[in-house]
């Protein structure tokens, strides 16, 4: 039985692929910050789908809570087979009038926290060696743009990418993979409808992406089909960011 561990695993994508590796008989670790309820409901969701459940409340950007967060993952299941990074807060400030605040709240959990996570729970994937890490950056985060209304996020995404391709090529010698997926505009549902059309507009696919698309792109990344990706940038947007 394989255990995998999912920052912000209480809504949207993250809880999305739990439910998914419930439905198999995965164990589920999920790590919130703020959603109590929504965390309580994936839990119970996952034990109906056959799976067993961990809900953690923890600040990923907090390294000592990291540390707290994989000692309860090993004290339920074990150390974890599976890193999934989902944590992922974004806000829209102008440069010049973002604060130190604004600007760590979102290099913190998008970034900080991804490598916190990584450090502690590789070396028991490399001692087994088998193990998957899967992160969330976003579409067009390769391509190092210009980003005045949101900058901080959109460099904590495009070092989520390095810090994927630098995990790749280490533990790749132990049969652990690294990857990542970099969503376009994805329909998770808290979005009104008069903005899903207009985001809607701009993709040239002419439909915005649901959760079952990363779904997907997580369930094949996590397999044995995919034994051999290892530092790859899944690019889920419908043509959008390219």
């Amino acid at each position: 039985m394989r255990t995998a561990l999912i920052t912000g695993g209480a809504r949207g994508i993250g809880r999305a692929i739990g439910l998914d590796l419930a439905s198999r008989g995965w164990n589920v670790a999920l790590c919130y910050r703020t959603s109590v309820e929504a965390a309580a409901q994936t839990a119970a969701e996952i034990e109906q789908r056959g799976g067993h459940a961990l809900a953690v409340r923890a600040d990923v950007a907090d390294p000592t809570q990291c540390e707290v967060l994989v000692s309860a993952v090993r004290g339920a299941f074990g150390d974890p087979d599976v890193l999934i990074h989902c944590a992922g807060p974004y806000h829209r400030t102008d440069l010049l009038s973002e604060t130190p605040q604004g600007w760590r709240a979102m290099l913190g959990p998008n970034l900080d926290g991804f490598f916190y996570c990584a450090r502690l729970v590789a070396p028991a994937m490399m001692e087994r060696r088998w193990g998957r890490i899967l992160a969330f950056s976003m579409a067009n985060a390769d391509r190092a743009l210009a980003q005045p209304q949101l900058t901080a996020h959109y460099i904590a995404k495009s070092g989520v990418l390095i810090l994927v391709r630098t995990l790749a090529k280490m533990l790749a010698p132990y049969g652990v993979t690294a990857n990542a997926i970099s969503p376009g505009f994805i329909d998770s549902g808290s979005e009104p409808p008069e903005q899903l059309e207009q985001l809607r507009k701009r993709i040239p696919a002419g439909y915005l992406g649901s959760l079952e698309d990363c779904v997907s792109a997580a369930r094949y990344l996590l397999s044995e089909e995919a034994r051999y990706v290892n530092g790859a940038n899944l690019l889920l947007s419908g043509g959008w960011g390219l």
